[in-house]
C-alpha cells in the first residue's frame, strides 16, 4: 500500500513505521488514523516481522489532533462524532493488540492523542528534550479514547492529576511516572531503539507474542484460584509447543535455537 501520511520500511525482522506529517507536527487526521490502522494490520499478519518501531519525522512525535480535522469535527452531529472517535479507538486498539512488540521512539513533543499512541505501544524510549501533555481539558474536551491506555501506562493517581490540569511535563517526569521506560540523549535515541529491537528479534517469536498477551490478560486481576489455574494452563501450552520444546532443548544442549538461524 502507498501511504501518504507515514512511511514503512523493513530491515531484517524489524519494521519501522514513521509518522510523516512534520509540517503539522504529525497531528492526527482521518487519513493518518486509517493508514496507521492499515499498517499495523499488515504488520500483525507478517510472519517475518518480529518487532515494530513507531517513530516520527520532524520536531514533534505527535501533537494530537490536526486543527483542520478539528474544524471539520466541530460541525459533526453526535452520531458522526461517535463514528469518528471509533476510528481513532480502533487504531489504538490495533496497536495495543498487535502480536508483535511495538517500540515508540519519541524524538519530540507528544501531546493529547499522541500520548495515547505512545501508551498503546509496549516499550517507550524518549529523547531527553521531549515534552508531554494531556491537553484536552484546555479546550473543553476529555482524553476519553486514549484514556484506557494512558491510565494503564501512568497509573490512576498520576492520570487523575494530568487529565484535569492539562499540565505539560518533561521526559524526566514521564520516566518517573512510568509513562516511558527510558530517557536518552537525542543523539542516542536511534541506537537505543535499535538495540532493543535487535534483542526482541532474537527472542522466541511465539514466547514474545504470548508474553505480551500474558501481561494484558492478567493485569489488574486478583490472584485467584481461577487465575492460578489459567496461568498454569498457559505455561503448559507453551512448554509443549514447538518453540517451547526447541528453546529448552537448545538451552540444555548449549546451542542456538532454530529461530536464530532464520534471523
Amino acid at each position: 500500500m502507498n501511504y501518504t501520511t507515514l512511511s514503512m520500511a523493513r530491515e531484517g525482522h524489524v519494521a519501522r513505521v514513521t509518522l510523516n506529517r512534520p509540517d503539522v507536527r504529525n497531528a492526527f487526521n482521518e487519513i493518518l488514523i486509517a493508514e496507521l490502522t492499515s499498517a499495523f494490520d499488515s504488520l500483525s499478519a507478517a510472519e517475518d516481522i518480529r518487532a515494530i518501531v513507531l517513530a516520527a519525522n520532524g520536531t514533534a512525535f505527535c501533537a494530537g489532533a490536526d486543527l483542520n480535522w478539528m474544524k471539520t469535527m466541530a460541525g459533526y452531529s453526535r452520531k458522526e462524532n461517535f463514528e469518528d472517535a471509533r476510528q481513532l479507538a480502533r487504531m489504538l486498539h490495533t496497536i495495543w493488540t498487535c502480536p508483535k512488540p511495538v517500540i515508540a521512539a519519541i524524538q519530540g513533543d507528544t501531546y493529547a492523542g499522541g500520548m495515547g499512541l505512545v501508551a498503546a505501544c509496549d516499550i517507550a524510549i524518549a529523547a531527553s528534550h521531549a515534552n508531554f501533555c494531556l491537553s484536552e481539558a484546555r479546550i473543553g474536551l476529555i482524553p476519553a479514547t486514549i484514556g484506557p491506555y494512558v491510565v494503564r501506562a501512568m497509573g490512576e493517581q498520576a492520570t487523575r492529576r494530568y487529565f484535569i490540569t492539562a499540565e505539560r511535563f518533561d521526559a524526566v517526569d514521564a520516566l518517573r511516572l512510568g509513562f516511558v521506560h527510558e530517557v536518552v540523549a537525542p543523539d542516542a535515541l536511534e541506537v537505543k531503539v535499535a538495540d532493543i529491537a535487535k534483542t526482541l528479534a532474537t527472542n522466541s517469536p511465539a514466547a514474545v507474542r504470548e508474553s505480551k498477551r500474558l501481561v494484558q490478560d492478567i493485569s489488574g486481576r486478583p490472584v485467584s484460584l481461577e487465575l492460578i489455574n489459567e496461568t498454569a494452563e498457559m505455561i503448559a501450552t507453551v512448554r509443549s509447543s514447538t518453540e517451547g520444546r526447541e528453546g529448552v532443548s537448545a538451552f540444555l544442549e548449549k546451542r542456538k535455537p532454530s529461530w536464530l538461524s532464520l534471523a
